[in-house]
């Protein structure tokens, strides 16, 4: 169903590519950083082909105070087809609610999120190693709602699910963002969902970063030649490590007449 948000997160699950056990967490109200991708998904979930999940989906809507849910659904940034989706559960919006976007359902994240480290090779090391003992609804978990040194970690894990549980904390920063799209050992999709990202990439250094990232997929770095300047364009056209179609347009960019 379309439920007018996008997120990472939500966007895995209206693909269908989250596992079962994950997808009860979510209809539990467990994984959402914030009211609007928990009422989302809770409401892509009510139509999720599993009993189980539909079940557990319908069980944490109706434990929200119908009071609560009409005052978030009136909030001015809520899309109208979720609106629409509650209208036919009876539930009308009520302008004017908290302007906060705290989750509606209130869940026990398992576990403190790790102290935030600056520095220290060994310290790293054990942050990395603690989560690395952790499965995957728990990676997300500390993804979304844990610190900035999970979050530097977290966005290099192999699973997907993690990395984009990231990009969808509403803890991240954009230097944090502008820092990932600079990393040669985060995955090409990282690297695409920041590139599709409107708002991230109104700042310049994430797209030079991303231009400049050789993992960056060709589509993404290709959109971005035009907005950049003639020193980064210099530095493209003369580094080994970049593909050869996106060093062309860097050429040919700097060899059209200036306007």
């Amino acid at each position: 169903m379309d439920v007018g948000l996008r997120s990472p997160l939500l966007d895995f699950f209206k693909r269908g590519e989250v596992a079962k056990d994950v997808r009860l967490l979510a209809a539990r109200g467990a994984l959402a950083p914030r009211a609007h991708e928990q009422i989302a998904l809770l409401a892509i979930l009510t139509e999720d082909g599993d009993p189980e999940v539909r079940g557990a989906a319908e069980a944490t809507l109706a434990s929200i105070p119908s009071e609560s849910l009409a005052l978030f659904l009136g909030k001015s940034d809520v899309a109208e087809s979720l609106r629409d989706f509650f209208r036919g559960r009876g539930v009308e919006p009520v302008p004017g609610g908290d302007a906060g976007d705290e989750p509606l359902v209130d869940t026990d994240l398992g576990g403190e999120p790790l102290a935030e480290v600056e520095e220290g090779e060994g310290e790293r090391q054990s942050a990395s190693q603690r989560l690395g003992q952790l499965n995957v609804a728990d990676r997300m978990k500390a993804a979304m709602k844990g610190s900035k040194e999970e979050r530097a970690i977290l966005i290099r894990d192999p699973n997907k699910l993690v990395s984009a549980s990231v990009l969808s904390s509403p803890k991240l920063t954009e230097s944090e963002v502008e820092s990932f799209s600079k990393m040669a050992n985060v995955s090409e999709e990282v690297l695409r969902i920041i590139g599709m990202n409107r708002a991230w990439v109104k700042n310049y250094g994430v797209i030079a970063a991303l231009t400049r990232n050789p993992k960056t997929p060709l589509s993404v770095s290709l959109t971005f030649v035009q907005r950049l300047n003639e020193r980064d364009l210099k530095m493209i056209a003369l580094d080994r490590n970049l593909q050869e179609p996106l060093k062309l347009a860097v050429r040919k960019r700097l060899t059209s007449p200036k306007k």
